[in-house]
């Protein structure tokens, strides 16, 4: 399939007139990302007006970030900006050009393998920035933040499922350090400022436009051509697989809803085994998977599990999308995006 009836296919399109945006501002840094970018769809077919930041950095490839912006840029009430949250003149000019109402910052480093390699540039992302977005929305009377947390928080917790009345005070990675410390400087704007804040911890997100660097996009390709694919762990290894569309609807639902100072748990409520994944990408892809089982990586857990009762309470969020259909439907993308036929 070629790319331009890919783009034809997943946008849709805004055909809102004018007179009928909500016409409320909202800012989300890491637009170009793979959360990023399914939610300023949505935002846009909302209604809302909206400008994305991102750096588009190299973390994975740039074209990849490139065609996700391809499919806003089409929108009459979106804008970009192509800036770094660490630069705190760069982000102090956007508040005051744009003069958002609420801010989605979803922008940050990645990955808990890569912080163990170079933790400065989470530091940098995670804490840096994220400390100039708050501080830019208290200056300008940002009505409501909501940020992106993880389930890495949760460390090495043995309780499960894991719930957001746990302690979260032992990570095991700068990644998961860097998330928690979000929290805690939010949790501090809130008591000192009155800011609304929400943190959402995101527990294993994936769909179409997915992030390169993520399992569920490691193995499709390697058995699509017949490579081996690591599994860590031996094979035991369990995730709280989450949809996009489900995560979406989440953030969605926070932005509504603009609590004074809450944090909750965006998962799917179920712990499925990093196999039953693998067997759906099988069947998906028509094609067994060669397999090469080795032991836990630093920094990993064996097991996550989202309690969602908090979020189900407050944001009457329901996850709807399992495994066995959200695989199917990254795949379908993956062959895409790829033209693969």
């Amino acid at each position: 399939m070629e790319f331009v009836n890919l783009k034809q296919r997943y946008k849709e399109k805004n055909n809102n007139p004018i007179e009928r945006l909500k016409m409320e501002k909202i800012l989300v840094t890491g637009s170009s990302g793979f959360i990023g970018m399914h939610l300023c769809r949505a935002l846009l077919n909302d209604g809302y007006v909206v400008m994305g930041i991102d750096n588009m950095n190299d973390y994975y490839d740039v074209s990849l970030k490139e065609a996700r912006l391809s499919f806003l840029s089409d929108y009459d009430n979106f804008t970009f900006n192509k800036i770094n949250i660490s630069d705190l003149q760069e982000i102090e000019r956007v508040f005051n050009e744009f003069k958002p109402e609420k801010v989605v910052n979803l922008a940050a480093q990645a990955g808990v393998r890569y912080s163990i390699e170079n933790p400065h540039a989470y530091i940098q992302s995670n804490i840096v920035g994220f400390t100039n977005v708050i501080e830019a929305c208290r200056h300008y009377d940002v009505k409501g933040l909501i940020y992106a947390s993880s389930s890495s928080v949760y460390g090495g917790n043995k309780k499960i499922p894991f719930s957001v009345d746990d302690r979260v005070d032992k990570p095991i990675s700068i990644y998961a350090a860097s998330k928690k410390s979000n929290e805690l400087i939010a949790h501090t704007y809130s008591h000192l400022y009155n800011l609304n804040t929400t943190g959402l911890r995101f527990f294993t997100v994936y769909g179409p436009w997915g992030r390169p660097d993520m399992a569920m996009y490691i193995f499709t390709d390697k058995i699509r051509k017949g490579k081996k694919i690591p599994v860590f762990n031996h094979g035991k290894m369990q995730r709280d697989f989450t949809y996009i569309d489900d995560i979406v609807n989440g953030i969605r639902a926070s932005l509504e809803n603009n609590y004074s100072c809450e944090i909750f748990n965006l998962g799917n409520n179920r712990c499925e085994s990093l196999m039953d994944m693998v067997n759906c990408i099988e069947k998906a892809l028509d094609k067994k998977a060669e397999i090469n089982f080795m032991d836990i990586q630093p920094g990993d857990v064996p097991k996550t599990f989202a309690d969602i009762g908090h979020a189900k309470n407050k944001l009457n969020y329901e996850p709807k999308i399992p495994i066995q259909k959200g695989v199917p439907k990254f795949i379908e993308w993956y062959k895409s995006y790829h033209n693969i036929t």
